[in-house]
């Protein structure tokens, strides 16, 4: 097990939020969408914490055998492009991707749906499923999904 990071593009320290609830923790300023539908979501302090990229675990924990024998789970609370930035050798070697997918606006600067849905699909990944994620309580509006893709060639 590696020792707890946040995973990125880039090698250093970044400053991650901590939400009440944990979950919601993310080094992105969380938006009022995100904070009014789910209770406790909202921030209560902040802490530096070791960044590193996917690419850079890649190698440390992926042997040549197993190269093409992997799956990736993103689940970064709307940091998920800079995590895909981080990551061009994992992706070219994965067989699959679950990757959380924001339908609105939850944190500051993040990318929606479509740019990661488009992005992946140029990778060679096609979305195979669709999973149910946060729902805002009050009406009933699905603000994120969890999505799997699989390698076009493995699908």
């Amino acid at each position: 097990i590696h020792p707890r990071c946040a995973i990125g593009d880039f090698n250093g320290e970044i400053e991650i939020n901590i939400s009440e609830n944990s979950v919601s923790s993310s080094v992105l300023p969380m938006l009022d969408s995100h904070s009014d539908a789910a209770e406790g979501s909202a921030y209560i302090g902040s802490e530096k914490v070791p960044i590193v990229r996917l690419d850079d675990l890649f190698k440390t924990y992926v042997s040549t055998k197993s190269v093409n024998s992997f799956f990736i789970k993103i689940d970064t609370q709307g940091f998920e492009w800079e995590v895909l930035d981080g990551a061009p050798e994992a992706l070219k070697n994965a067989n699959g991707i679950l990757c959380e997918l924001s339908l609105a606006p939850l944190y500051e600067g993040q990318k929606l749906w479509r740019d990661i849905i488009d992005r992946l699909e140029s990778e060679g990944f096609i979305l195979w499923a669709v999973l149910k994620g946060f729902t805002d309580y009050r009406n009933g509006r699905s603000l994120q999904v969890d999505a799997v893709f699989l390698r076009r060639s493995y699908a």
